[in-house]
């Protein structure tokens, strides 16, 4: 994820990076992956905010085994996983043949989804050409039967419906050649010559790529390795020769890339100005596994785009087509659901900036001058969408797709709207509201808003104030290889001088249970800990959720600390920190208040 604007929104959300998001405004951030310089040709990039990642190669034939094995996470890294050596992993071409592909049909349903950009995986860690390329017989037109070239077909079928075409390519990785990096069972890694790698299979391809398919709307990098700064940037001066208005992702290596990638599935905890892309799968693998069914529903793309949008990103979503060159049946289907709702809700994603209204109870918000448009993640229990901090003269609220009026009342700078009826059964329902003036830009120090019209409220580790040794950073663990999980967590409090300190705008009295959601392993359990609200101190002691292994992935469990009555709507402090000194506390996920019935 590369962001070419100069200033940033908040800090670089790198794995383990410590996050100071509450000690700095909103243009003081600079992220030192980003390429100083804006590419002409970036605003289409900024303005899709929705792509389709597409992981084809010939890990997609053997579907997630291998001589009886079953693998699970990323498909696509089976040879890696099983130590498949070359000669025989090779033979698996001799039985490719993807007759079932059909661009046509590939890129309908890109346009039926609402998808404004594809990225294809040309040639993935594995080293097999998807395309016909003359550099190597490890590809999909000399070594297989199909003996055609399906990028070819794909290239043309993406643009004649307006859709910005681009190829991925592992530039560094490549298992199958002696050279290329991190195939450790079949070659020396001590005795690769990278540069001959390079010279003789990457950057030959990577020009025939750029050459022979049209004007790209995107070069998609891929784990950068084995050149240095300046070897890289001669790299990429040579390709943009060929390419001027392709873009290059940020995994071209040393913050040379036009955009910013972040890790697969991640999102930054809160919005980042300039352009940048969050990437997902839409099951759990990338390339295709056939036992891997855990698709997400139309309602969780349509959620994962709007917060993606509600930052200021795009989303590229995955999907990873059989050996037969089939996308799966669930991927087809879902897809074009989501592609109906961008149909009525598209103005509120494509063309948008981030939200000027902060993350609530019920949902994200994303903008366009003099318009906010309020995504309705979770509907309130009475219908009532409360805006905190609406500081703006409202002209009038609509539904998009729906009644081009709603009843709305302003008191003070609180925005209340009237959600009608029959908007409830929507993936997400999206209020637009039209404005004269100027809305304040975003606080992330203001209170986090707290209403009993939800059945919890999450506050996000992110939105803590940190005092002594404590930090707000971006975790990176899996559960198992390609699994990847990106977590913002409260870490370091470790005595009494350490705290964090959230602030609650509870909306609505009542009584509410605050529940701690954290990961601890065995060695920080049964530590105390202390809840302070409304002068009153609650303690706990600490409960494991993993074993004391250095590399256990996180998990979290849900800990109520306390229970409380808020007798009047106002703002109120929480602050958790250690009763003792020592071992960290927890690593602290988010705050939940969860009102009582």
């Amino acid at each position: 994820m590369r962001s070419v604007a100069n200033k940033f929104l908040l800090a670089l959300f790198l794995s383990g990076s410590v996050l100071q998001a509450n000690s700095q405004t909103m243009d003081e951030m600079w992220d030192s992956r980003s390429s100083d310089q804006e590419h002409p040709n970036i605003g289409w990039f900024k303005d899709a905010k929705f792509g389709m990642f597409i992981h084809w190669g010939l890990y997609s034939k053997l579907a997630g085994e291998w001589k009886g094995k079953r693998y699970y996470g990323s498909g696509e890294w089976i040879m890696n996983q099983a130590r498949i050596p070359i000669a025989e992993y090779s033979k698996e071409a001799a039985t490719f043949n993807p007759t079932n592909f059909d661009a046509e049909k590939w890129a309908q349903l890109a346009e039926d989804a609402g998808i404004k950009y594809m990225v294809i995986t040309a040639k993935h860690h594995e080293g097999f050409s998807m395309y016909d390329s003359k550099v190597t017989d490890f590809d999909i037109v000399e070594a297989t039967p199909y003996k055609k070239d399906p990028m070819k077909a794909l290239a043309e079928s993406t643009r004649k419906r307006g859709i910005q075409f681009g190829f991925y390519y592992s530039q560094f990785q490549d298992w199958y050649e002696p050279n290329g990096g991190k195939n450790t069972w079949d070659f020396d890694e001590s005795k690769k010559d990278y540069q001959q790698y390079y010279n003789n299979k990457a950057i030959p391809q990577l020009k025939e790529l750029m050459t022979n398919y049209g004007p790209l709307g995107i070069v998609w990098f891929d784990t950068p390795g084995g050149l240095t700064k300046e070897q890289t940037n001669d790299f990429i001066k040579g390709l943009r020769k060929l390419q001027p208005n392709s873009l290059f992702s940020s995994r071209v290596g040393h913050g040379l890339g036009d955009y910013r990638d972040y890790g697969d599935s991640e999102i930054p905890a809160t919005p980042i100005k300039g352009a940048w892309e969050s990437i997902y799968t839409h099951n759990d693998s990338w390339g295709y596994i056939n036992h891997d069914m855990n698709f997400k529903t139309p309602r969780e793309i349509v959620h994962l785009l709007a917060q993606v949008a509600s930052k200021g990103g795009n989303l590229m979503l995955n999907v990873g087509p059989d050996g037969t060159g089939k996308i799966p049946e669930y991927s087809e289907k879902f897809l074009r659901e989501t592609g109906k709702w961008l149909a009525r809700n598209g103005e509120s994603i494509y063309g948008s900036t981030y939200g000027l209204v902060p993350a609530q109870p019920w949902g994200v918000s994303t903008s366009k001058p003099g318009k906010q448009y309020l995504h309705v993640l979770n509907r309130p229990l009475d219908g009532k969408l409360v805006i905190p901090g609406f500081n703006a003269n409202v002209k009038s609220v609509a539904i998009l797709g729906g009644p081009a009026s709603v009843p709305f009342k302003k008191r003070g700078d609180v925005l209340e709207i009237t959600l009608p009826a029959g908007e409830a059964a929507n993936l997400a329902t999206v209020c637009v509201v039209n404005y004269a003036g100027k809305l304040a830009d975003l606080d992330l120090n203001a209170p986090v808003s707290v209403s009993n019209q939800f059945e919890f409220n999450s506050v996000e580790a992110i939105f803590g104030r940190p005092q002594g040794n404590t930090r707000v950073r971006s975790l990176t663990y899996s559960h198992y290889y390609g699994d990847w999980k990106h977590t913002t967590c409260v870490t370091g409090m470790q005595d009494s001088s350490d705290a964090i300190t959230f602030q609650l705008n509870v909306l609505n009295p009542g009584d509410y249970q605050i529940i701690a959601e954290y990961s601890c392993p065995e060695e920080s359990a049964k530590l105390e800990g202390s809840l302070h609200i409304q002068n009153q101190q609650y303690l706990f002691r600490t409960l494991r959720t993993s074993e004391f292994v250095k590399s256990a992935p996180l998990m979290f469990i849900k800990h109520t600390l306390a229970t409380t009555t808020f007798s009047t709507p106002g703002v109120y402090p929480v602050v958790l920190r250690p009763v003792g000194s020592g071992k960290e506390l927890f690593k602290l996920k988010s705050l939940i208040l969860k009102p009582v019935r």
